[in-house]
């Protein structure tokens, strides 16, 4: 089964606006729409619509409208009890195709309500799971929460992989290599918060198909304990590297850019479907950079399904 837990869910609230977003300005809504929403949340939804047996964990109140919404999403879940609601993050589409992202910290959760979730997750992932920790972590969780899980679900034999940035990021790294992952999958920004590289530049040489830099950078990583880097370069595609190897797999140019919201989270359902298939290694890549591609031609934080997500292994070059 493909596990994943969301520490810090979200109702995801997408607006389109007529005219482009002008700071101080007035504009007018033409489109409104609201979907349950947080990283594991979106990788899970991906999962399940290509039949992979999937469960998403994320702390929640049963009367929330987050969890309202999830029961009509199609993915079995579990929701722990708390007291606080799931927050609300807002994206803004404005023309040209701009996208502008308003996020919620989300609420506080006690010691015991962090402890339900932690439970709930160790009680349902055992030998031979998949489980992907995924997004940011809601106010109350220690900055180690994602290295003492690793660790933990290391121990029931479960495949670990994480998708955080900022200080949960930087705070998994450094309990390298006793907390490293299966998998991590940074996009570019993220690969330089750990590395200390510019993220910026990194995206901007994979564009211009120089991937060294990326591809170095993501090996000092393996060097550390980490199993594999999925390293997802926007536009530019994605890069794999692991002990087999690295692999790039460049983006198609969409016809047009919908919503990027979610792309990342789709890459990454795409590579577990291809983990869960047992693909090879530039296979997943491929997948991946399927799902993340179909992903930005779609409304708001909508994760595609496997017909509208067509890999093509021979794309992916090694490297």
């Amino acid at each position: 089964m493909i596990i994943t837990l969301t520490a810090n869910p979200s109702l995801d609230r997408t607006v389109r606006l007529g005219t482009p977003l002008v700071p101080g300005g007035v504009h007018r809504i033409v489109e409104d729409t609201t979907q349950v929403g947080g990283k594991g949340i979106n990788v899970a939804l991906g999962t399940a619509r290509a039949g992979v047996p999937s469960l998403a964990i994320a702390p929640a109140a049963a009367a929330d409208r987050f969890t309202v919404l999830l029961q009509e999403a199609g993915v079995d879940f579990l929701t722990t009890p708390v007291a606080g609601a799931v927050r609300t993050n807002i994206t803004v589409l404005s023309p040209p195709d701009e996208t502008t992202k308003i996020n919620e910290p989300g609420t506080e959760l006690s010691a015991e309500e962090i402890a339900a979730l932690e439970t709930a997750l160790l009680e349902h992932a055992g030998e031979g799971d998949h489980v992907m920790l995924s997004g940011s972590l809601a106010p109350g969780f220690p900055g180690d929460e994602y290295a003492r899980l690793v660790r933990a679900l290391r121990e029931r034999g479960a495949w670990v992989g994480v998708d955080t940035s900022d200080a949960p990021l930087t705070a998994l790294a450094a309990a390298f290599p006793a907390a490293a992952p299966d998998l991590l999958k940074p996009n570019a920004e993220e690969l330089g918060q750990l590395t200390g590289l510019d993220g910026a530049a990194l995206e901007e040489a994979a564009g211009r198909g120089e991937l060294a830099p990326i591809a170095d950078a993501a090996r000092a990583l393996l060097d550390q304990g980490l199993g594999s880097a999925l390293v997802t370069l926007g536009g530019a595609g994605a890069l794999l590297a692991s002990a087999e190897g690295a692999w790039f797999a460049p983006a198609p140019a969409p016809e047009r850019v919908i919503s990027t919201v979610g792309a990342g989270d789709s890459a990454t359902a795409g590579y577990l479907i291809g983990l869960a298939r047992g693909e090879d290694a530039p296979s997943r890549l491929a997948r991946a950079v399927a799902y993340g591609s179909a992903a930005v031609a779609l409304p708001g934080t909508t994760i595609p399904r496997p017909d509208q997500a067509h890999a093509d292994p021979s794309t992916v070059r090694p490297l």
